[in-house]
């Protein structure tokens, strides 16, 4: 049998996208013989899809769109199980249709863009061609569409957050802002749209701390009305300070700019997911074990 090399396994990978094991040994199932160790992966690959399914797809990519005349947007998460899949080029020309499809034909959910088409295929057959030519779990998670008479601007950090924000204003203006909200998170736009009961909670924990302070009841009322205001400015877009110059809020920053934020949209991949916990040491130990 010929000598299987390195450079015939990352081969055999680039060529059909599967695990290096897996070409491994089909190429020592084949005898050495790539053409026979290709066909054996593409004849055992079509049990994949249903076997990776199973498995916790926690990294990804965003894919974003936004349409020339920035009146159109969309932003779509699609998990798989590696980061290093995330920078696939199938995969990430996958996610990059898949956006496009969010704001061009605005399905209701997951399951209607899964039924639309991307050229000959549904996006559901795409994605399992795709399960099972990489060999990891793949699913589109959810997705986020927008459209406005304003302007529509956009920031993705990485692969990893994707950013529209509905302004009335400079272009420039928007994508400052859609960068503050990928660096800060916030969960709501202003003051008025934060819950009273997340409030209320707020407000019970910093009473409680106020008054183990052992201060007079007028301090300590001072003291929960000063933490309630720290609080809304952390969670609320407008009261943060902003990220380019933080010696002003975004509010007061959009104020300078004469230009008004409608609303905003952003996803982070992976957000939510409980990811799996792994030992890298323990799963070579023990790939090397199996292999000897």
């Amino acid at each position: 049998m010929a000598e299987i090399t390195a450079s015939m396994v990352k081969e055999l990978r680039e060529l059909t996208g599967l695990g290096m094991m897996e070409c491994k040994k089909a190429l020592e199932e084949s005898g050495g013989d790539p053409k026979k160790a290709e066909e054996l992966l593409r004849i055992k690959s079509g049990a994949k899809a249903s076997k990776a399914a199973a498995r916790v797809a926690s990294e990804g990519a965003v894919g974003t769109y936004l349409s020339a005349d920035g009146k159109l947007g969309a932003l779509v998460e699609v998990n798989c199980e590696t980061d290093f899949v995330a920078k696939n080029p199938d995969f990430a020309a996958f996610v990059k249709a898949l956006a496009e499809l969010v704001a061009t034909q605005s399905p209701a959910d997951v399951a209607a863009l899964s039924a639309l088409k991307i050229g000959d295929k549904t996006v559901e057959e795409g994605r399992q061609a795709l399960v099972q030519k990489i060999g990891e779990n793949i699913t589109v998670r959810r997705f986020e569409r927008m459209q406005t008479a304003a302007r529509l601007a956009q920031y993705v950090h990485g692969v990893k957050i994707g950013v529209l924000v509905e302004i009335d204003g400079q272009e420039a203006t928007g994508k400052d802002v859609a960068m503050h909200i990928a660096f800060a998170k916030p969960r709501y736009l202003s003051k008025d749209q934060v819950p009273a009961e997340a409030i209320a909670g707020e407000r019970a924990i910093i009473e409680a701390r106020a008054k183990e302070s052992g201060k007079p009841a007028e301090i300590v009322a001072k003291m929960v009305d000063g933490g309630i205001n720290k609080y809304l400015a952390e969670v609320t877009l407008l009261g943060q300070p902003f990220v380019k110059d933080d010696k002003q809020t975004v509010e007061k920053m959009l104020a300078a700019s004469q230009a008004k934020l409608l609303s905003y949209r952003f996803l982070v991949v992976g957000e939510g997911i409980e990811k799996k916990q792994s030992d890298f040491a323990a799963e070579v130990a023990a790939m090397t074990k199996t292999a000897a």
